[in-house]
């Protein structure tokens, strides 16, 4: 089975209520990327910045992820994204209880510093 060849054909396969919740993740996320580029990778939404993926999101049955949180994120952000870790790398969450818009820029901010160090 192929998945989908865009963000766009992955975005309008989701039902109405998932496709709006991850489009305002992805503006919320390409807003916080310098020159952002988009593709498919994983079979999920990536956002690239220097041709280094920044994070990548999806939909779930149940909930929403965005990927990764890295020990890095994890450290940077502590306490205040300790709700939202699901495993070692994964940020889950559900659209009753959402990542906070600030919350979301400030795991691409760490993302993008990961990436400039070469992490």
């Amino acid at each position: 089975m192929a998945g989908p060849a865009s963000v766009e054909d992955y975005l309008a396969a989701l039902p109405p209520g998932a496709r709006a919740f991850l489009e305002e993740l992805r503006e919320t996320i390409l807003a916080a990327v310098p020159e952002p580029t988009e593709a498919i990778s994983y079979q999920m939404p990536a956002v690239r910045s220097d041709g280094r993926v920044v994070v990548w999101y999806a939909a779930f049955k149940d909930h929403y992820s965005m990927f990764p949180a890295t020990e890095g994120v994890r450290e940077a952000l502590g306490e205040e994204l300790e709700p939202y870790l699901s495993g070692k790398g994964t940020v889950r969450f559900s659209p009753d209880e959402p990542v906070p818009a600030t919350l979301v820029k400030r795991i691409v901010e760490a993302r993008l510093e990961e990436n400039a160090a070469g992490h």
